[in-house]
């Protein structure tokens, strides 16, 4: 379609020229959109990106009165331009800028917290391991994997209430060790 071809369907019903520059460019336009925001956005996100650049489109054409060429280039500038916009909308709620000596890192992860959890993770295994077995085994299959303490019996060849006693007593001896290595287990 041209901008004459719009123009002259316009002057009969602004209905039917918008009906036909959507009928004619959807697809067009989605796979604009999907291309840039199918790594960030949902279906959803994409499918009101679209509705976002037919309303940008046929604002333009209404006020403008755009009367000659090939309409294509139009559409693919405007779904390019507000397709970057909705991406960079959606990922600025999920980036976090650090500035180091006028470098700009941008990540969606806290590089300290994840570090310090696996820092802590590491020490909760090792301790735990320290406890030698069955205790060892216990409080991994309690606290890691969510097992009961029926389950667990089972697996170790246990009755349940003793299950229930190795585990309070490991515990004990974690929540001691912890505090003499001056670790939060509460994180």
């Amino acid at each position: 379609m041209t901008g004459n071809e719009y123009g002259a369907l316009a002057e009969r019903s602004l209905h039917e020229a918008h009906r036909a520059i959507f009928d004619d460019y959807c697809d067009y336009v989605y796979a604009i959109a999907f291309n840039r925001l199918r790594n960030t956005g949902t279906r959803e996100d994409i499918e009101e990106c679209v509705s976002d650049i037919f309303a940008d489109i046929y604002q333009i054409f209404d006020e403008e009165k755009t009367d000659s060429g090939d309409i294509k280039i139009l559409i693919g500038t405007v779904a390019k331009r507000r397709s970057i916009d909705f991406y960079r909308m959606l990922n600025a709620k999920k980036r976090k800028t650090v500035f180091l000596e006028n470098e700009e890192i941008v990540s969606d992860t806290d590089i300290e917290e994840d570090n310090d959890r696996n820092e802590l993770r590491n020490a909760m295994l090792s301790e735990i391991n320290n406890l030698g077995e069955p205790d060892s085994t216990i409080l991994i299959l309690k606290y890691y994997y969510n097992r009961t303490s029926e389950e667990i019996a089972k697996k170790l060849s246990m009755t349940a209430v003793s299950v229930r006693k190795r585990c309070e007593r490991a515990m004990k001896k974690l929540r001691s060790r912890f505090e003499q290595l001056d670790i939060d287990m509460r994180r």
